[in-house]
């Protein structure tokens, strides 16, 4: 975080953790949002959609059915 000016850094206490600390925004510190996001994260998944099929209202012939 060297190469940001600190006039763009905010001192502030962490909402998660109650450290004070100095980002670019408030919210948690970065070391919380590491540990959020090894807490949270998950493997992206191959979903196969299953094959659509219309919906049928009516029967095929119901004109020729029709009494």
């Amino acid at each position: 975080m060297s190469d940001v000016p600190t006039e763009e850094l905010v001192e502030f206490e962490c909402p998660r953790c109650a450290a004070g600390v100095t980002e670019h925004y408030y919210g948690p510190c970065s070391s919380c949002r590491a540990q959020l996001r090894a807490e949270i994260a998950v493997a992206a998944r191959d979903l196969a959609a299953p094959e659509y099929e219309p919906k049928m209202n009516v029967t095929p012939n119901a004109v020729a059915l029709k009494d």
